[in-house]
């Protein structure tokens, strides 16, 4: 767990919005049922001045979360998130917060030393309670829809359709995240998927041989997850490719290559991450390899 990649559902934009918000709303409700329990709270409504100081905490503490989601969607093209840095990020954001509201609280009442800290013990631990609780829900919410659809994504033989489907036909069925079913094809059709932020676009040939693109919201994870002991492989961050539409596998000085029998398609990077996946379905004799040799 502790080198173990964040989930993609974790990072995207949408996931990120629905977690501030529901800790934005979350954190309300729990704070107007804390004060009259508290000895250090101060928020208020019907003073002026406790309003004012009561607004500008509230609007900092959204601003501190905004920007901090922010950062953390922009830090998947720098790094990789795991679980411990997740969790450290979310600590560091209850941590301002708190700090934040040590300070006003230390203005507001006049105090110093120990009660200060006082102070900031307190804060932390109902920090922790208003903000640890709502993104612990978040993330497991957001864990069942993905699952949910995962599982969608297999079940292609709970679809109505007038065609009779064959048992032995196998079929590629895409659900975007509603659950809705977007496309179903045959794997003789499809030749790679590509990730595109929130979506993907499946690159396959229509009934006249025609390279087509179609694009539909679903995480390439969920698409790699459903399809594992099928001929879909990842190949790159951003690509699954159907290895049995690959004529060529060419070994270059910054990895490997795949060129697919389509001459309309650019050549696909094998990054180091998926190299022994993807050598994995070319060991043993196979019609489609090329091998070529440097």
């Amino acid at each position: 767990m502790k080198n173990q990649k964040l989930p993609g559902y974790l990072l995207g934009k949408y996931q990120l919005i629905g977690t501030v918000t529901f800790a934005v709303l979350f954190a309300v409700v729990f704070l107007n049922i804390y004060i009259p329990f508290s000895d250090t709270a101060w928020f208020g409504l019907g003073n002026s001045v406790m309003f004012i100081r009561t607004v500008i905490f509230v609007a900092v503490s959204i601003l501190i979360l905004i920007a901090s989601r922010m950062l953390m969607y922009r830090s998947k093209t720098l790094f990789e998130m795991t679980y411990v840095g997740y969790t450290l990020w979310c600590i560091m954001e209850i941590m301002t917060i708190s700090a934040v509201y040590t300070v006003l609280t230390v203005d507001v009442t006049e105090v110093a030393g120990d009660t200060a800290l006082h102070i900031l013990g307190r804060a932390l631990l109902y920090g922790t309670i208003a903000l640890g609780v709502p993104y612990l829900i978040a993330g497991m919410y957001f864990a069942i829809i993905d699952k949910n659809n995962t599982i969608r994504l297999m079940s292609y033989e709970n679809v109505v359709t007038d065609e009779p489907v064959k048992p032995e036909t196998q079929k590629i069925t895409l659900f975007d995240n509603s659950g809705s079913l977007k496309m179903s094809l045959s794997p003789e059709n499809l030749y790679y998927i590509e990730s595109d932020d929130n979506y993907i676009k499946v690159w396959y040939t229509d009934s006249k041989g025609e390279l087509k693109q179609y694009m539909l919201r679903c995480r390439l994870k969920t698409v790699e997850e459903s399809f594992k002991d099928s001929g879909l492989v990842r190949c790159h961050r951003k690509y699954i490719v159907n290895i049995k539409k690959v004529k060529v596998l060419r070994k270059e000085s910054e990895g490997y290559l795949l060129e697919l029998d389509n001459e309309a398609i650019q050549p696909l990077t094998v990054t180091k991450t998926y190299t022994d996946t993807v050598l994995s379905h070319f060991t043993g004799e196979s019609p489609l390899l090329e091998p070529i040799d440097y």
